[in-house]
């Protein structure tokens, strides 16, 4: 038990202890900085632990020593936290998160985004192929997924402004050139590498929790008219590029060990590289707000690929990774409607326009939506551990 005097419901207890990096505002000269978050506060682990590495304005460092070096750092804090005799130097290095500015958590490096559940691709392919088999041939074969651009990715808060690109609906003889009019978020959990492997050297299943250093929310912005027009016959591009948000806090793997679970059941077998070894599945409870209102409540625990599966996938080539490297699962969706996690598939395409509870509709987004994505899991004696958020806010196209 913490000394602190925190809530027995806080999302935010010893058992979970996310990092993130802040920068205090009165004192501005110290920069950002790596920090713990304890309840509604943030612990700054320079000063406790007195290691410059946690000085640095980017996890990376810290992250790319590894997990002993992980689990190592998790004790001293955690001791810190709970031995009455370290409270007088951890007081002094805790400040209030409502005065504290929030930043990216670590530097990017490759980011990759999936496309790993199955209620989602079945959903989109009902959307874009009617008629046909929703799911691809090769869905339940491979984790599918494509690279994204990690130059654009932010922190929560940071305004979205609508991208512009190129559209062309299906009556139309030529594709035409504006602001997306098909504008959606995706509700995501991200997951990011803390020690690389080298060209040439897969990482398996198995070795999983030896490089990735924890998880955090994502939204993967989507402007749907760009990506149905440039997505034949590679991927999407513009249409994901101009902005990817992520929550400030990185919840470490070890506080998910409550919320792993087995994976739904797998037919076919996957093939032995991707054969669940430790099974990673993990019951996260997702919620997405639009403008306030809750829209849905994405179930994680649905996910058909698992992120061990996905680095395994990611890596199984031989390319290589490094520390900083991300990769997203792909939007998390459940069987009913309340629980998908996009516009496109709530408004079935914009066929079924949502009904907000201040009696507005949605069928896209529009400039000025704000999107707020928040998450839970089972944590240690029964209790909740807590991601934060990711929000984003839609601003007007930039005049050409």
């Amino acid at each position: 038990m913490t000394w602190l005097d925190l809530p027995p419901d806080s999302l935010f207890g010893t058992s979970n202890l996310p990092y993130g990096v802040f920068s205090a505002g009165d004192r501005p000269q110290s920069g950002p900085r790596v920090g713990v978050r304890i309840g509604d506060a943030v612990l700054d682990l320079a000063q406790v632990l007195d290691d410059p590495v946690f000085g640095e304005p980017s996890l990376n460092a810290f992250m790319a020593q590894g997990r002993t070096r992980w689990n190592e750092v998790r004790a001293r804090i955690t001791e810190s936290l709970t031995a009455a005799r370290h409270r007088r130097v951890v007081q002094a290095a805790l400040y209030p998160l409502s005065g504290a500015r929030l930043h990216l958590p670590f530097t990017p490096g490759d980011y990759a985004d999936f496309f790993g559940n199955e209620y989602h691709a079945a959903n989109a392919g009902r959307i874009f192929r009617p008629g046909a088999e929703p799911l691809a041939p090769n869905w339940k074969y491979l984790p599918v997924g494509y690279h994204g651009r990690s130059g654009t990715i932010v922190v929560s808060g940071t305004p979205v402004t609508r991208p512009r690109g190129q559209r062309k609906v299906p009556q139309d003889s030529a594709p035409e050139f504006g602001p997306s009019r098909r504008l959606d978020f995706e509700a995501e959990v991200g997951f990011v590498l803390g020690t690389g492997s080298p060209l040439g050297t897969p990482v398996a299943v198995g070795e999983f929790a030896d490089h990735v250093f924890g998880a955090f929310l994502l939204n993967d912005w989507s402007a749907r008219d760009l990506q149905a027009w440039e997505s034949t016959p590679l991927g999407p591009f513009l249409a994901k590029s101009f902005a990817t948000s992520i929550s400030p806090w990185i919840v470490p793997l070890d506080a998910l060990e409550h919320a792993r679970i087995s994976p739904p059941p797998r037919d076919p077998e996957p093939l032995p590289y991707l054969a669940d070894v430790d099974k990673w599945g993990l019951d996260l409870a997702l919620e997405v707000r639009l403008n306030g209102h809750v829209v849905a409540r994405p179930p994680f625990a649905t996910m058909y690929w698992t992120p061990a599966q996905m680095l395994a996938h990611l890596t199984v080539n031989g390319a290589s990774t490094r520390t900083g490297d991300l990769y997203a699962s792909g939007t998390v969706s459940g069987p009913d409607r309340s629980q998908r996690g996009c516009l496109l598939e709530l408004s079935w395409g914009g066929a079924e326009p949502v009904t907000l509870a201040d009696g507005s509709v949605r069928t896209f987004l529009l400039d000025a939506d704000e999107v707020t994505i928040t998450a839970t899991a089972p944590g240690a004696s029964g209790a909740r551990i807590g991601f934060g958020e990711v929000t984003g806010q839609i601003l007007p196209p930039v005049a050409s």
